[in-house]
């Protein structure tokens, strides 16, 4: 019977080293492609993620955001931490140590965005957390690691400390059998020193997974373009073509945020214009084709992320893109938000629902249909549909192009909880107000910033450049010195961080602003 449980006894010890090392190697394979990830994009920051804390040490990662060089030292620290535990836990190399470190890391992640019960319903991850998410699973996991003897799972650890065990012993004299475990520690069999240096396959498949995953450098590329020299126009392909634009790297600071009732929304967010295809291009009519051929789902995602990065939060579009933006939700745990403006099938409370449907955080009567409501005497149906978001929790706001739009609504007795109404200058030489030409969309601007002036809700201020006819220097400064509270721009991807600072030297600097800012 002794032998028996001896047996089982060992057979157990095995199965535990298995799995205790299956597990140890998959929090390792996960922490370390998290930090190759980040370490090859040069892009990458932590930015959104700590600008989306409201929890214990919120103030703590505001402060963060708003110190370059501090936010510069939490991204290294964060990537290379990521590094190190991962290959750490991986080879079974000081195991423990990584194994704390690595819950440290976690309970941080933790603490800047918890699944608590009363966390906003707006924050998108891959999955419907409730208090429990892959973070505190992973630091739990880590737990068991810390703390179980490191002998009993195959690594490094292992080897250094000559933990083996010997095979059962047989019926020999008590001298004997201790100098057989003696010479079993100091010199280990090749078997065990195969188990235990069973990550050296695995790295290998890792290291290819990577490769593969990351893309194979292309040796006739490299070769072009090291032919080519200082002048990569000599090579024919549009492919090799390059151009240089503002990086993360250049970005100056995060863009300050306001509120529509409790949403928190970046001063300037992405139109969807660009991305849906809807250029104004006014004689250019292949534009929008390019336009949506350019923006294939992953540059979409890829625009989206360097948008938060940048501290934007919110794109302003058509429900039509509901769907992109929930994959991006959902496969990339972007946490973008999503203010739209119901145009659907030319019915407005459809759109709204379907808007709702779709995730929206914010509702509006688009800026086309509600011109087209008051222009027929249907202001009723705005307010039905200001009640049809307001009944779902959503704020709700109208859009227009005409000033005599929001005039009506405003003397119907509508109030909404914002407006969005169109405004920039008609300085430029296309300006010309015709209702078959798409190449004006605020006819009145003085007219507009005069009315606008008195109106006690947030204002978010789309076409401020006109669809390109004014630089962002410009247009930014207009919207917000006459009264804008937010703007909406369209940006292609190259495009944002340029963006981003333009309006971060605005707002910071001298405006001359008489409209009190209303969020």
């Amino acid at each position: 019977m002794a032998e028996r449980e001896q047996v089982l006894s060992g057979n157990a010890s095995r199965i535990q080293s298995v799995f205790l090392t299956l597990l140890r190697m998959a929090i390792g394979w996960h922490f370390l492609y998290e930090g190759i990830v980040k370490l090859l994009e040069p892009r990458w920051s932590s930015a959104a993620y700590l600008a989306d804390s409201k929890w214990i040490l919120s103030g703590f990662f505001n402060w963060v955001l708003q110190n370059p060089a501090a936010l510069k030292v939490v991204d290294i620290l964060n990537i290379w931490g990521l590094l190190l535990i991962g290959l750490g836990l991986f080879f079974g190399c000081f195991t423990r140590a990584a194994s704390l470190s690595g819950i440290a890391l976690l309970l941080l992640y933790y603490v800047a965005n918890p699944p608590l019960i009363a966390s906003s319903p707006g924050l998108h991850t891959e999955g419907n957390y409730l208090l429990v998410d892959k973070n505190l699973v992973e630091l739990l996991a880590l737990t068991v690691l810390a703390f179980f003897p490191a002998g009993l799972s195959w690594g490094l650890d292992r080897l250094r400390s000559g933990r083996i065990s010997p095979k059962p012993a047989e019926q020999i004299p008590a001298e004997e059998h201790e100098k057989k475990i003696a010479e079993a520690v100091a010199l280990p069999g090749r078997r065990e020193i195969l188990k235990n240096l069973i990550s050296l396959p695995v790295f290998g498949a890792f290291t290819f997974a990577l490769l593969k995953r990351r893309g194979w450098e292309s040796w006739e590329e490299k070769h072009l373009l090291a032919a080519a020299g200082d002048n990569p126009e000599a090579i024919t392909s549009a492919t090799l073509k390059t151009f240089q634009f503002s990086s993360l790297k250049d970005l100056k600071g995060q863009l300050p945020y306001a509120y529509i009732g409790d949403l928190k929304l970046s001063r300037m967010f992405l139109g969807g214009n660009l991305i849906g295809g809807w250029a104004h291009a006014r004689d250019l009519i292949y534009v929008s084709t390019l336009v949506k051929a350019y923006h294939s789902d992953q540059k979409v995602f890829d625009t989206f992320r360097l948008a938060e990065r940048c501290g934007i939060n919110a794109i302003l579009t058509n429900p039509a893109l509901s769907r992109v933006i929930n994959e991006y939700w959902r496969k990339e745990q972007g946490k973008i938000q999503f203010i739209s403006d119901c145009a659907y099938n030319h019915d407005v409370l459809e759109g709204i629902r379907v808007s709702i449907d779709g995730g929206a955080h914010a509702c509006y009567v688009q800026g086309g249909i509600a011109d087209r409501l008051v222009e027929e005497g249907n202001v009723e149906l705005i307010g039905k549909g200001l009640e049809l978001i307001r009944a779902n929790g959503l704020p709700g706001g109208i859009g227009a192009h005409k000033l005599e739009t929001v005039q009506a609504c405003v003397d119907y007795g509508l109030d909404p909880d914002f407006w969005v109404k169109t405004l920039h200058r008609t300085d430029y030489w296309s300006a010309t107000p015709k209702d078959e030409h798409d190449n004006i969309w605020c006819t009145d601007p003085e007219a507009t910033i005069a009315y606008m002036h008195n109106l006690k809700k947030p204002w978010i201020a789309y076409k401020t450049l006109a669809a390109g006819a004014y630089l962002p220097e410009v247009g930014f400064r207009y919207a917000f010195e006459n009264g804008a509270d937010f703007i909406c721009v369209g940006m292609y991807d190259f495009q944002i961080v340029e963006d981003a600072n333009l309006a971060l030297d605005v707002l910071s600097g001298q405006l001359n602003r008489q409209r009190e800012w209303m969020a």
